[in-house]
């Protein structure tokens, strides 16, 4: 069980209970779905000076605030702003602690759409981007510039799952007043806080875990006091809104999340484990598994694991018989999302996705989601795939 970051309540009991009060609704259990665009206003004086909590439903409603409130508790943050995707929460996050002539760091292991964004839009804004190695830890003050204003990162990365030292980048970047962003969206605000641990911008694909279902697009940014305002102004300068029937799904869904990703994780052991006994399996690439390069710090930053991992194929292994496989299953779906209730299958192959850290371009590898199946099924699916692939 994991506490949250005042230590005064179970999350899982904050899950169940933040963001609702049923003596404001009447005492219905769940908020209302809010369908609005204009705030009407009792009289001129408080319309002009703003006096009252909703004034334009693009700046929210009760619906937004309820899971907006949500997980400001959960994530212990000062501040929480809803997007319409990940992507999108992870482009206002950076848009809200960069400008002209700044430089940022960002983990050589982040989200593909995450470095297609830094490629594409920053360079237009005159924004310097630089690639580290994610092992690199508090020898990350090696790479500061003197315009080096944010650093983000992301654990375990993006389909190699490699962790960070989150706490000591956090340490050493504040040491020059840089903000540090984490896309979190792997273990979950219920499996990692890391506000707890100096981030200042915690940044969720919300459209996996968090909603949990494969129907909704949204995303999640939570701000510490250093970086709430600049990111609460750009927010409402963008006009950023998720949709009243979205947040209330993503709301939904955070109530049975602890319950989805204990699951996800004892799901995936069982199907791990069996993994390690097939001959055309190489390494796995899971950090909860003591085996993991990254095993150590997960254990000590993180209090559980999703059902997202990876693996890679023996080194003999070619194209046709890893596409062979992945043609040949039957309950994992192919897709690129992850985080619902279904098991998902993509192949990766890492040329030219990496910049920072030597990667074999060669080498043949699987993301795979557990979902919530029955593991034996799962297990099952694999093993007549790898029957077909490697016959």
């Amino acid at each position: 069980m994991t506490n949250t970051p005042d230590n005064k309540r179970s999350i899982e009991t904050v899950l169940a209970h933040s963001g609702r009060d049923p003596s404001g609704f009447h005492g219905f259990v769940n908020p209302p779905v809010v369908h609005a665009s204009t705030v009407l206003y009792p009289d001129t004086k408080t319309m002009v000076t703003g006096a009252q909590k909703f004034s334009y439903a693009r700046r929210g409603n009760p619906t937004t605030d309820s899971l907006e409130d949500a997980l400001k508790e959960i994530e212990g943050a000062a501040g929480v702003k809803l997007a319409n995707s990940g992507l999108n929460a992870i482009a206002l996050a950076i848009l809200s602690c960069v400008k002209s002539g700044d430089h940022i760091l960002i983990a050589d292991t982040a989200y593909g759409p995450t470095r297609h964004f830094a490629d594409t839009v920053l360079p237009g804004l005159n924004v310097d981007v630089e690639y580290y190695n994610p092992a690199v830890g508090a020898n990350i003050k090696s790479l500061f510039k003197p315009n080096t204003t944010a650093v983000f990162t992301e654990a375990p990365g993006s389909l190699t799952f490699e962790m960070q030292d989150i706490p000591a980048i956090a340490a050493a970047a504040h040491e020059i007043d840089a903000t540090v962003l984490m896309d979190n969206t792997w273990a979950s605000p219920l499996y990692c806080q890391p506000i707890a641990f100096g981030v200042d911008l915690s940044i969720q694909a919300g459209t996996k875990y968090i909603v949990g279902h494969s129907d909704v697009m949204l995303g999640t940014i939570a701000a510490s006091e250093k970086a709430w305002h600049k990111l609460d102004t750009l927010h409402g300068a963008m006009g950023s809104h998720v949709g009243p029937d979205d947040v209330y799904l993503g709301l939904r869904g955070l109530r049975t999340l602890s319950v989805r990703l204990e699951r996800h994780q004892k799901n995936t052991a069982v199907v791990l484990d069996w993994l390690k006994t097939q001959p055309a399996i190489g390494a796995i690439r899971y950090p909860a598994l003591e085996s993991d390069p990254g095993h150590e710090i997960w254990k000590r930053d993180f209090s559980g694991a999703s059902g997202l991992c990876g693996f890679d194929f023996a080194t003999r292994t070619t194209q046709e018989q890893a596409y062979a496989f992945l043609d040949a299953l039957t309950l994992f779906g192919l897709g690129y999302s992850w985080g619902g209730f279904e098991s998902l299958a993509i192949p990766v192959r890492l040329k030219g996705m990496r910049s920072a850290t030597n990667v074999d371009p060669d080498l043949h590898s699987v993301r795979l989601h557990i979902g919530l199946e029955d593991p034996e099924d799962l297990i099952k699916d694999l093993g007549q795939a790898l029957d077909k692939a490697f016959a």
